[in-house]
């Protein structure tokens, strides 16, 4: 395996919450489709406990998690933000400070379109 050597932050990973696996799905290819992320993992049968309007929540929920670029991040939070179905969607995006190179190279390449 290379040693890491991509620049540090330019790729990320965004963490979207969505009332179900199908509607994650949707999101999740078509911001693959249209190369604002490499890959997108669903999870399903999540548990959110969550403050909403000043009351406590439990919901179910499904997990999406975006591979993607800091040069296309903004891009893929407008898309997500336009296509999911909740009011207030999260997406919160991390950087990527470490990994594997050729992995983290694929991320790259594929969003750069």
């Amino acid at each position: 395996m290379k040693p890491f050597d991509a620049a540090p932050g330019d790729a990320m990973i965004a963490l979207v919450t969505g009332p179900d696996r199908d509607s994650l799905l949707r999101i999740g290819r078509t911001t693959v489709e249209e190369q604002l992320a490499a890959c997108v993992n669903v999870l399903d049968d999540i548990v959110s406990v969550y403050r909403w309007q000043g009351a406590v929540e439990q919901e179910a929920e499904a997990l999406a998690i975006f591979k993607t670029s800091s040069a296309r991040i903004a891009s893929l939070r407008d898309r997500v933000l336009e296509l999911h179905p909740y009011d207030e969607p999260e997406f919160v995006a991390l950087r990527v400070d470490f990994g594997s190179h050729s992995y983290l190279a694929w991320i790259l390449d594929s969003v750069s379109g």
